[in-house]
């Protein structure tokens, strides 16, 4: 009886709605059998030690991989670079100051799903559920929201727009939108086929965003050809976007048709449009039985590799599964780690190495001067007369092995005194005949504390020191130092240097400046006052896809592992071709 009455009334109001407001949603002549509503469904390395060692050293942190990924022998060394390790330390901190530190962290709260109905309702019901609510104005729009959180069966939400449109003969554009959303992300294709329809007659155009889902919905039907003509309504206003294009691009080849596809892929590069990894996977999810398109394929990751792009877990598997399809049993994939020494584990082969060459080291420096060291910001944190001396004093000396940041080291530990700690960390380097730079404050010269004038007078002697205006920012003096000293030197600092990165004009600059930093930058991992001194392993290969004639390397992101965009995969995918 609910359902009749629902019917026979739409139809017998439709003619007072085709004159409603462009605004709002007229019900179609056919309204009736859309807002049906069905029956419920059934339910380089230096030395990193003084003193004696201790029990537990040498100890190896646990490495144990999902059983899909393989079992890797062994674990990597600690690195602040490496995947994960920013989320630990997160983690430690909030154990040891309490919850309140990682609040931030925290994803924002799910909507309440009270109130949702189990099962569709009438209009009377409906009105009275309304009637109850507390914000009655809006209940419509935040029940379909609460709707869409709890994934509810898509007939409760058409009960919902029929008893709309019998109150109010129309149905906001905003509503509807909202209910074309449930219906795309329930994959109910009939629905969105009808709702399509609806729109299309009663709008001559519509927003993006209503574009953006209609594409994903009809990407996985036989009308998948209709993303097509979305796509071009889209561009008449904005780009399209990555994922607009990856749903086009999946629905071509999921109805095989790879030519599309690969003409879409290259239309979306060439807008400079970077693609999502649901896209790549698709490509090599659905190659599998063809694999004359293996250059095109190879492109896919070269492109990952010239925009330092890591696969995750899933797409890595279906690359892994890929070259092991091709036919004459021609690959074979392992999971891994590279050995310290900047080989694989498992083929032995040589990685590349994580120094720039000379023309990569000349263009990162020239950058450096001219955007970091000189860069329009710099002297908010130093004068230029402070600058020019510094410079004046590095150019009058040899070039250094090491350029240290004194202040960062000092504070190392919250125990002990700071020129201490500093003192034992100099003289560790300086006995191995290393050429020195101590950058300082002058408050560090004044006497206290913290700060013994002997221990200060001994750096003095084992190393070159320069010491800013306690109001200066040390880290442009201490890369300034370390890019003119030369490709060899390194720089000793706990600080990651994402504010001077960010100040470098484009991504490749910034990438070439993020790989040089792991090559030089040496970071204490580990320091008791007078007995040990490690620093973590500075590592000799570069993490970045990369390829030889018989073999592919491939870093990628653990399933779980949250990695900051300072950090790199620990895990990698070796390809070899089999002899």
């Amino acid at each position: 009886m609910g359902t009749l009455l629902i019917s026979c009334t739409l139809n017998s109001i439709y003619p007072l709605l085709v004159h409603s407001r462009a605004s709002c949603f007229a019900v179609h002549k056919n309204v009736s059998s859309f807002f049906k509503v069905w029956e419920p469904r059934k339910v380089q390395r230096f030395s990193t030690r003084v003193g004696n060692s201790h029990e537990g050293d040498n100890k190896r942190p646990n490495t144990k991989q999902k059983e899909q990924s393989g079992k890797v022998p062994h674990a990597l060394p600690k690195s602040v670079f490496a995947a994960g390790t920013a989320r630990k330390k997160a983690e430690f901190l909030k154990q040891k100051w309490g919850n309140d530190f990682d609040k931030e962290l925290k994803g924002p709260r799910k909507p309440k799903e009270n109130n949702i109905p189990s099962q569709p309702l009438t209009a009377a019901q409906w009105k009275t559920l309304k009637d109850d609510a507390r914000a009655s104005h809006h209940f419509e729009v935040s029940m379909m929201e609460k709707m869409l959180a709890a994934n509810s069966d898509i007939d409760v939400a058409k009960s919902l727009l029929a008893y709309v449109a019998m109150e109010t003969g129309t149905v906001s554009y905003e509503l509807l939108l909202r209910y074309l959303t449930l219906c795309v992300h329930g994959n109910h294709e009939s629905e969105v086929f009808d709702v399509y329809d609806i729109m299309k007659k009663r709008f001559k155009t519509l927003e993006t965003g209503a574009y953006s889902l209609f594409i994903k919905g009809f990407s996985r039907t036989e009308k998948w050809r209709e993303c097509l003509l979305l796509l071009e309504s889209i561009k008449r206003v904005i780009t399209p976007s990555p994922r607009n294009y990856g749903y086009a691009i999946n629905g071509a080849l999921l109805h095989s048709d790879s030519r599309t596809a690969w003409v879409l892929y290259e239309e979306m590069v060439e807008k400079g449009l970077t693609p999502n990894q649901e896209t790549w996977q698709a490509f090599f999810d659905s190659d599998r039985s063809a694999h004359d398109s293996e250059s095109k394929l190879s492109s896919l990751l070269l492109y990952m590799r010239n925009n330092q792009i890591y696969p995750g877990e899933a797409l890595v598997k279906s690359i892994k599964a890929w070259f092991e399809s091709v036919p004459g049993n021609k690959w074979n994939g392992s999971w891994t780690t590279p050995e310290n020494s900047g080989h694989c584990r498992n083929c032995c082969s040589s990685l590349e190495s994580i120094q720039l060459t000379e023309e990569e080291y000349n263009q990162l420096k020239e950058k450096v001067m001219n955007d970091v060291i000189q860069g329009k910001d710099v002297f908010k944190k130093t004068t230029p007369q402070e600058l020019e001396s510094f410079k004046s004093f590095v150019k009058k000396r040899p070039p250094f092995d090491v350029v240290i940041d004194g202040l960062n080291v000092a504070n190392t530990t919250s125990k002990g005194n700071q020129s201490e700690t500093l003192l034992e960390v100099v003289s560790h380097l300086a006995q191995q005949n290393l050429r020195l730079l101590v950058l300082g404050r002058k408050h560090m010269l004044r006497g206290s504390r913290s700060w013994d004038r002997k221990n200060m007078s001994v750096i003095q002697q084992k190393a070159d020191c320069f010491f800013t205006d306690n109001i200066s920012e040390d880290d442009p003096f201490l890369l300034y130092a370390t890019l003119h000293s030369g490709n060899h030197c390194k720089f000793l600092s706990r600080d990651l240097m994402r504010d001077h990165k960010a100040c470098l004009p484009d991504s490749s600059t910034r990438r070439l400046f993020f790989k040089w930093q792991r090559g030089h930058q040496l970071v204490l991992s580990s320091y008791t006052a007078g007995r040990r001194i490690r620093f973590e392993t500075v590592p000799k290969y570069d993490t970045i896809i990369q390829t030889e004639e018989n073999s592919w390397h491939i870093p990628y992101d653990e399933d779980g592992v949250e990695r900051y965009s300072y950090e790199v995969p620990r895990k990698w995918l070796c390809l070899e071709m089999k002899r």
